[in-house]
């Protein structure tokens, strides 16, 4: 009996350590596409290095969605994570769009591309620092995958799509834009606390196999509607906040200065 329970206690260790190496091995994942994003630029392939972009995307949601269903969150993932996400969306998408159109700007592109680097990592640093974006609904500033996202679909969509480039200019515009989004306080949602339950679980079920079809007719347009669409969200909330009744409400209470006679 006790050798059976000695047995039993050794196989519970091992389950749980593999349960805690479970999420670090699809951060590893991510990191792995974050490096060969590198490497498919090195070699001219723009268009495979984008979409190693969005798959590391994936690991980066599996690894933290794996480990808050296995309660297996530590501060070493934290860390970890972090740095994925600084090799995977933070220097793998600036150098691709800096390979991509901005090499012939010189000092302005790349500085451009710097930009976006040092924004991203910013904004991890922020979120390790505060951590704000776990505990609530929302996340402060825009999420460095969502920026990246943004960069890789517009080379996977002008890439397949129109065979063609986006304008130097323009995407100088877009990198400092999303480099700002990243540092700002604007508010975007989180969507972490995505459950199932009795009562909505019919609707968000319909919404999930929706998203999934969609994504897998026209995976490149509705990868660039999708990442712009949430791109918008940050100020469109804060537009719809501002034109809420309640703030139209406290406007119109402010007593105002009595008129001179």
């Amino acid at each position: 009996m006790v050798t059976q329970r000695k047995f039993k206690l050794r196989n519970q260790r091992h389950l749980r350590r593999g349960i805690h190496i479970l999420p670090s091995l699809f951060t590893t994942g991510n990191v792995f596409c974050g490096f060969y994003a590198f490497i498919a630029v090195f070699n001219d392939m723009h268009y495979v290095a984008a979409w190693a972009i969005v798959v590391a995307m994936i690991f980066d949601v599996l690894d933290g969605r794996i480990a808050r269903m296995t309660k297996t969150t530590s501060a070493f993932g934290v860390q970890y994570d972090s740095l994925a996400d600084i090799i995977s969306f933070g220097m793998a998408p600036a150098f691709l769009v800096y390979s991509w159109v901005l090499k012939p700007f010189g000092r302005l592109g790349w500085m451009a591309a710097f930009l976006f680097l040092l924004c991203a990592a910013l904004r991890l640093a922020r979120f390790n620092v505060t951590k704000p974006d776990v505990k609530g609904d929302h996340f402060t500033g825009l999420p460095t995958p969502a920026a990246a996202a943004v960069i890789a679909s517009i080379v996977i969509a002008f890439e397949d799509l129109f065979a063609t480039r986006v304008h130097p200019i323009v995407m100088v515009g877009v990198v400092v834009t999303l480099a700002f989004l990243m540092v700002s306080n604007i508010k975007y949602p989180a969507m972490k606390k995505f459950e199932f339950r009795k009562r909505v679980a019919f609707s968000r079920f319909l919404f999930v196999i929706l998203f999934i079809y969609v994504l897998a007719t026209i995976p490149r347009v509705a990868l660039f509607i999708i990442s712009f669409f949430y791109l918008l969200m940050g100020p469109i909330g804060i537009f719809t906040r501002w034109k809420s009744p309640k703030n139209i409400e406290n406007t119109e209470n402010i007593p105002h200065p009595p008129a001179k006679s």
